[in-house]
């Protein structure tokens, strides 16, 4: 008997939620379990320069990032919902091509489980999707900063792929589509103080 080839399935947790990747034959909304999403990856080639890098969002282990930051605002309340996109088998290769360099800029990929809600009872939806996660050990993680030091960083950023700013706010309205239960605090304590900044810019 020949072996069975699994689907190639991508777990998008930032901008592919609202760019998903080419030759998607179907998606599906979902969580992951022991993970928090933050902005703690910074962007030298897509949402700010080498010179002024702006901040993108990866996922980090739980217990990783309470052993990095004692003052994350938002330890306890998050669940990590985006969308598992599972590709055409005949353009396998080069999606994984077109990911591994939309990805290249400190990201490595792993495997995870993809949670959901199933007449009010959680149950795993997709083992062992494919994910993109910035590791606290490579070259662009930048960790925990201060959240109105972060919002200045991401207000005034600016990249070959447009304001970094636009990124958060695409995130965030993607995310509030996504699921009733989809919440993520860190992300929409930042959208306020970047539509702050804006106001004050246009007041100003």
């Amino acid at each position: 008997m020949g072996s069975i080839n699994l689907p190639f399935v991508v777990f998008g947790y930032g901008s592919l939620i609202f760019k998903p990747p080419p030759h998607v034959q179907s998606q599906i909304s979902g969580f992951l379990k022991g993970y928090v999403r933050r902005f703690a990856q910074k962007s030298h080639d897509h949402r700010g320069t080498p010179e002024n890098p702006g901040r993108v969002v990866t996922l980090i282990h739980k217990e990783d990032w309470d052993h990095i930051s004692q003052s994350d605002a938002f330890p306890n309340e998050d669940i990590v919902w985006g969308v598992a996109y599972t590709i055409d088998p005949a353009y396998e290769a080069e999606v994984r091509d077109y990911l591994d360099y939309r990805e290249k800029d400190g990201y490595t990929m792993e495997t995870l489980d993809i949670y959901t809600v199933e007449n009010g009872e959680e149950k795993i939806a997709i083992h062992d999707a494919y994910c993109y996660v910035g590791r606290p050990d490579n070259p662009s993680f930048i960790g925990s900063e201060a959240l109105e030091d972060l919002a200045q960083r991401i207000w005034a950023s600016v990249g070959p792929s447009g304001a970094n700013k636009e990124y958060l706010y695409c995130l965030a309205n993607a995310v509030r589509e996504l699921a009733p239960t989809s919440y993520d605090s860190h992300l929409f304590a930042l959208e306020e103080r970047l539509l702050k900044l804006d106001k004050l810019a246009l007041e100003g």
